[in-house]
């Protein structure tokens, strides 16, 4: 298992772009990237940059209440995906999100403690942590 990991600081919002540069070329072939922080933490904020780096031209939201959207990136597609209003993993399942998460495809996962027994074995780990109003801790590793 590769435990290498990679650690940002963010100051400000407009630290956002490189530091999602460098999530990607950290993430390397992996494609699966699980978003770990408290409400607020800047998730949301973050998959939109990723997402930007990635080739999305539309606008990228929230999928909160339709649990996953789809974009189109350079190479391929990217599914975002908003697991807070789950009840339970049974609703996950019935949505087909195997079919996602082994498509070959971006898959950015928010709240995926929702789903713990449904998570593969491999993937990166973005975990989110705000050190002051508009700064932001982030740690990247690889599971």
């Amino acid at each position: 298992m590769n435990q290498a990991s990679l650690r940002l600081t963010l100051n400000s919002l407009t630290d956002l772009p490189s530091a999602a540069q460098e999530i990607v070329a950290f993430a390397g072939s992996a494609r699966i990237l699980l978003f770990y922080g408290e409400m607020g933490a800047g998730k949301t904020t973050l998959i939109t940059r990723l997402c930007k780096v990635l080739g999305v031209k539309e606008d990228v939201s929230s999928p909160t209440f339709s649990i996953v959207n789809q974009y189109r990136g350079k190479e391929s597609d990217i599914y975002h995906f908003d697991f807070y209003r789950l009840k339970n993993q049974n609703e996950a399942l019935d949505m087909g999100y195997e079919e996602y998460f082994y498509s070959d495809a971006w898959c950015l996962v928010e709240w995926p403690e929702k789903i713990n027994g449904l998570l593969p074995q491999h993937y990166v780990k973005v975990r989110i942590s705000a050190t002051g109003q508009s700064s932001r801790e982030i740690i990247v590793q690889h599971i």
